[in-house]
Order: C-alpha cells, then structure tokens, then sequence
C-alpha cells in the first residue's frame, strides 16, 4: 500500500498521488465545464489556470519515479461517478506524450458511460467493444490524437454483452497486443462503487490511480475502495483529490 493511502487511513486525508517527503500537498481544480474537442495543450488547458501544472506534476510522480519500477500501465478509476477521472485520466495521458519519446496509448474502459470520443473530438464507429469482438490487428481500432505519439483506443460502436468483455480471453489477448506495441497504456475504467471492472484490468496492469471528489467522497468510501484493492492483489498507486474549490486565489497560495 503507497504511503498515501497510510496517510489516508490515519488522517483521513488525501495527497496529491506519490507525494514525495517535504512537498507541499496540492490537489486539482474543478474540472473545466467545456470539453476541449482535441488533446492540444493551448486548447484544453486554457480554461484551467494551474491545471496544467498540477496534471503535470501527478504525471512526473507516477511515471518518472527514481529506479527500473516505474509504472507503464496504469487504470485511473473513481472511487464513485462524478469524480471526474475521464477528464484526470485524458489528461494525464497528453501530458504524458509530450514528455516521453515513446508512444501512448489512451483506452476508454468505461463501456458502461464511455466519454473519451466525445471529450476528444474523435469517432466511435471502431473501438474497443469492436476489436474484442473482431479481428484483425488491434492497430485498425486506434485513433491518432496530438501529439502525433498519443493514440485512442475509444469504447467502440458495440453494447451487447459489455460486463463480459472485459474479463474476456478476448480482452486477455488485446491487451499482450497494447503491451507489446505501445510504451504506455492508461486505462479509463467505470467508478469502483459501480463494478469491478477496475480489478479486472487492475490485475494486468502496473496499478490503480483513484479518483476522490473534494467535498463529496466519504473517507468510508476511499478506504472501502482502497480495501477492494488489496484484497483482489491489485497495486494501488495512489490518490488524485479531484475538484477541489480554493477559498483564496490561486496566486496567494503559492506564498503560504
């Protein structure tokens, strides 16, 4: 268990994911109220104004840490609906791709509520549901984003049968296909209180990113989810407090 769940445990608390020692706490900001239509920067970080610094540093805490054990695949889940973890997890992979000369692979695991095809701008006709349900190579499902190395793998077209797939042999397959093809593979997965499908892919991937809404998530709640976690063997990464509002502006903050 990563040393901020221990400090959630204990304080009833939630620090920003992989808080190194001496590092002052920062949580996110409400999430943007219009969805930008692509993954270029100056479009989906202009509303936000310390956004882009704080997904960057959630970014640099889980992917860059020190040593050969960083994690490559990664499933961002909340810990109920509404936390806002599409928007985290997106983002986060943007990011991502602009800072690493591999490439990055974004899937939509949410085939409940998917969202990822219409924050993004692309289509939806070919997908995930379609690959699991196809053939061919997974690649013929992808869509390029920007930057030129950050690709989509939407939810796909098809809606039968889809709290199955994804503990399919069918799934098992496609993902050696992303392991083996691409350098990072972040996953966008339906909240814990809903399903399970964050254990499901949890336990193929490096680890979970939980999503906690500020002023809304209980502490029962984050532990319970937490709990899931450990039981099925599954890493927990760590915590992202999400949408949380500042009484002060921003630019006082940075002072205290």
């Amino acid at each position: 268990m990563s040393r901020n769940f221990e400090l959630l445990s204990q304080l009833g608390k939630v620090q920003e994911i992989l808080q190194k020692p001496g590092e002052p706490s920062s949580v996110l900001p409400e999430e943007p109220l219009v969805e930008s239509e692509s993954l270029v920067p100056t479009q989906s970080f202009a509303v936000q104004g310390n956004a882009r610094e704080e997904v960057t540093k959630l970014v640099r805490n889980l992917f860059f840490v020190p040593g050969a054990g960083a994690p490559r695949r990664v499933v961002f889940a909340g810990t109920e609906s509404g936390t806002g973890c599409s928007w985290i997890c997106s983002h986060a992979a943007e990011i991502l791709a602009l800072q690493v000369r591999g490439s990055v692979c974004l899937v939509d695991g949410n085939l409940r509520a998917p969202s990822l095809h219409q924050r993004l701008g692309a289509p939806n006709h070919r997908g995930l549901t379609d690959a699991l349900l196809g053939s061919g190579s997974v690649c013929q499902y992808l869509h390029r984003l920007s930057p030129q190395n950050l690709y989509l793998l939407s939810s796909g077209s098809i809606k039968e049968s889809e709290q199955t797939l994804l503990a399919s042999d069918s799934m098992r397959s496609r993902l050696t296909e992303l392991y083996s093809q691409f350098d990072y593979v972040l996953f966008d997965v339906a909240a814990l209180s809903t399903c399970n499908d964050a254990i499901v892919l949890g336990r193929s991937a490096d680890g979970v990113v939980l999503i906690l809404r500020a002023n809304s998530t209980r502490r029962e709640a984050a532990l319970k989810a937490v709990e899931e976690l450990k039981a099925a063997k599954v890493e927990a990464l760590g915590a992202v407090l999400n949408q949380r509002t500042f009484p002060i502006p921003d630019a006082i903050y940075k002072y205290l």
